[in-house]
């Protein structure tokens, strides 16, 4: 009975359908804890964790991974260990707690080192860079963000290296440190442009026009916001009238977009 509830869990969440699938992860993990398998209940109650936290029930999915965590140093398995503490770290990111998740975060980064798991170093150090951000711990984030870099470099993850280009390119932005922060920024927009995400160039986009205006370049930001303007308008992205009136704010009165 329980991989018939895994199988209807897995279709729900494939349609969208979470609370059917949260209690499908229930029933399956009331059969694995009955018939006394640890690593089919871990999984389970994994899954159950992850389905709760997309419903935003963090207590509960906070509960599950504890008991997964439990099973799993039993176990021994400093791989699976390392992704549960992640997912306890981003649990207090989703639950408006990011000072809880730096700890889980800090350990998982101990366990994986070793593993040499660079797709799940890329992410996990992206993510501390956006903690110490948060604090302004500038000199911190950017060491963070550099070995996300890394990371995502030796496992070729296109868009880990677009997303961290343009967390490093704000966190220079706010630092103060615009040259640098020019440079992560185009570094950034040619990977989303490689990767299609539209959106994601144009939010590049809109920064590196505050980069120009900040150093008194108009010209260069007003063509960034014509692009800007135009994958708004192409898309129907609805950032459209902000981003006409910044770039009116630029441009002489007599000249429209």
């Amino acid at each position: 009975m329980s991989d018939d509830h895994k199988h209807r869990a897995r279709i729900f969440l494939h349609r969208g359908h979470l609370v059917e699938a949260r209690a499908a992860w229930e029933a399956a993990v009331a059969d694995d804890r009955a018939a006394n398998k640890a690593r089919d209940l871990s999984d389970s109650l994994g899954n159950l964790g992850n389905t709760c936290a997309l419903l935003h029930d963090f207590a509960t999915a906070e509960a599950c991974y504890r008991e997964v965590l439990e099973i799993q140093r039993t176990e021994r398995s400093q791989h699976a260990i390392a992704h549960t503490l992640v997912n306890l770290g981003n649990l207090h990111i989703g639950a408006g707690r990011p000072e809880k998740a730096r700890p889980y975060y800090l350990e998982a980064l101990d366990l994986l080192k070793p593993l040499n798991d660079h797709r799940a170093l890329g992410i996990l150090s992206h993510n501390l860079g956006m903690e110490e951000a948060r604090q302004t711990h500038w000199d911190e984030a950017v060491a963070h963000f550099r070995e996300a870099l890394e990371s995502h470099r030796v496992v070729g993850n296109e868009e880990g290296l677009a997303v961290t280009y343009s967390q490093l390119g704000r966190t220079f932005f706010d630092a103060g440190r615009f040259v640098e922060a020019e440079r992560c920024l185009n570094n950034a927009s040619e990977h989303f442009i490689k990767l299609g995400n539209v959106a994601g160039e144009a939010a590049v986009l809109r920064l590196l026009a505050g980069v120009y205006v900040r150093d008194r370049n108009p010209d260069s930001a007003i063509r960034c916001l014509e692009r800007v303007v135009s994958i708004d308008r192409h898309y129907r992205l609805p950032e459209l009238q902000q981003d006409l009136a910044s770039l009116e704010t630029l441009r002489p009165s007599s000249a429209q977009p």
